[in-house]
């Protein structure tokens, strides 16, 4: 039976060509929603590069005057993953605008044209709470993002809900796991998009109406897992 708990409403995601954000559109779109996906990838949807000002502006025109208003923000584009010794200034700055002032500039835009009971979602990351080596600038965008959130839901109150996720090893192929790439997670698995797109969708609905300002970490666990030398049969070995 399909589920139009979306009917009527409108979602506007950002990178939704491909992986996590082409889930979230796809089950918005399941839901009723329409869906508004602007992506660098070239498609049946508006392209363009989310770290230029004239790009954000040209696109929230185009929403707006197709449907006139907006129910959903989902701030999912990717920043680039680059470390400090190979990240230039250049592409550390192009990380922060695609991953954070793209959903501040949208938010910005979108504001005044929020339907009542809106709702915006950032897709930060579990990176925005602990990190690899060599992945500063997305680190910096996620946690960057991650503290928008709750900023603009104080700014934002009684015009939209401000929440955010924080996926950690999502395989968007879909892939299945097993061995120690499955068994080191509490859940016993690795994620795939559905897993993010669940979350999002809750947060937009009804049912998180209390909700705010927050952010759901979906990682199956693993940022609650302690790890020491020696436990779990892990060893550490300094490079």
């Amino acid at each position: 039976m399909e589920d139009l708990t979306f009917r009527n409403k409108v979602a506007v995601i950002t990178g939704g060509a491909n992986g996590i954000g082409k889930c979230i559109a796809e089950e918005f779109r399941k839901n009723g929603a329409s869906v508004a996906v602007i992506d660098k990838a070239p498609g049946d949807h508006f392209v363009g590069d989310i770290s230029d000002k004239a790009v954000l502006e040209a696109f929230a025109e185009s929403v707006l005057s197709e449907y006139g208003r907006v129910d959903y923000l989902i701030n999912n584009a990717l920043p680039l993953m680059k470390g400090i010794d190979d990240c230039s200034y250049e592409e550390f700055a192009y990380a922060l605008s695609v991953g954070v002032t793209a959903p501040f500039y949208l938010s910005k835009l979108f504001a005044p044209h929020f339907a009542k009971g809106g709702s915006i979602v950032n897709i930060s990351s579990s990176r925005d709470r602990m990190s690899q080596k060599q992945t500063e600038s997305y680190t910096a965008a996620k946690g960057g993002i991650a503290a928008l959130t709750h900023a603009l839901a104080v700014s934002l109150a009684g015009v939209v809900r401000v929440n955010s996720v924080s996926p950690g090893w999502i395989d968007t192929a879909y892939r299945t796991y097993d061995g120690p790439d499955a068994e080191q997670q509490p859940v016993g698995r690795v994620g795939n998009p559905l897993d993010v797109a669940n979350a999002v969708l809750f947060l937009c609905s009804d049912k998180a109406g209390f909700i705010t300002g927050e952010n759901i970490c979906v990682d199956g666990g693993m940022t609650k897992l302690m790890i020491y030398h020696g436990d779990g049969g892990w060893t550490y070995r300094g490079e």
